[in-house]
């Protein structure tokens, strides 16, 4: 499994991520390729991303994500993120409807409000990503969805399938009838 001597050539200090990331503001845009993240949003045929009307855009950085929202959409966008100097760079592209510097596992952004939950390149940087997901899950309306793009070096995924719960599941447990669809497990192959 690499670790992150593997990758840092230049012997950088280790700093907290706000701190790194204050640090990275200025220059983030022209180091932070689309490719890593906006080349993988525009491949995704999920969700009618012109259909978007209010969206959670967390970790916002410098507004790359909202910026490439608003090009396909007319959503309202609210971002969080934990670096001060990020968010400096995102008001002053000026497309979020609220900038709101804080953690994206407890956001304090409504509940059940978002047709889309977005986060990109954020959950290397978290130590547990459950509060992401239930952070997310809090925020989605019903029908939301969430989108993740994510950062995974030494693996690339071969196959994904998940089980929802069915006819096979409520006959087992008929207490789960109200679930019925509900996603419940998956399975994915790294290689």
């Amino acid at each position: 499994m690499p670790d992150f001597a593997d990758f840092d050539r230049r012997r950088y200090r280790a700093v907290d991520v706000a701190t790194g990331y204050d640090s990275w503001a200025p220059t983030y845009e022209q180091t932070v390729l689309d490719d890593m993240d906006l080349a993988l949003l525009e491949r995704l045929h999920r969700p009618p991303w012109d259909q978007v009307r209010r969206a959670a855009d967390l970790g916002c950085g410098t507004g790359r994500t909202a910026a490439w929202l608003r090009e396909r959409s007319p959503a309202t966008i609210d971002g969080i993120d934990l670096s001060e100097g990020m968010l400096a760079r995102a008001r002053v592209r000026g497309i979020h409807a609220s900038l709101t510097h804080g953690d994206v596992r407890a956001t304090g952004l409504p509940g059940g409000s978002y047709d889309l939950v977005i986060a990109c390149l954020i959950d290397e940087h978290l130590p547990d990503l459950t509060p992401l997901y239930a952070e997310a899950r809090r925020l989605a309306a019903p029908g939301g969805v969430f989108v993740s793009v994510s950062y995974h070096p030494g693996w690339q995924l071969a196959e994904l399938t998940e089980s929802a719960i069915d006819g096979t599941w409520i006959a087992a447990k008929p207490k789960w009838a109200h679930l019925r669809g509900h996603p419940f497990t998956m399975a994915s192959v790294w290689v």
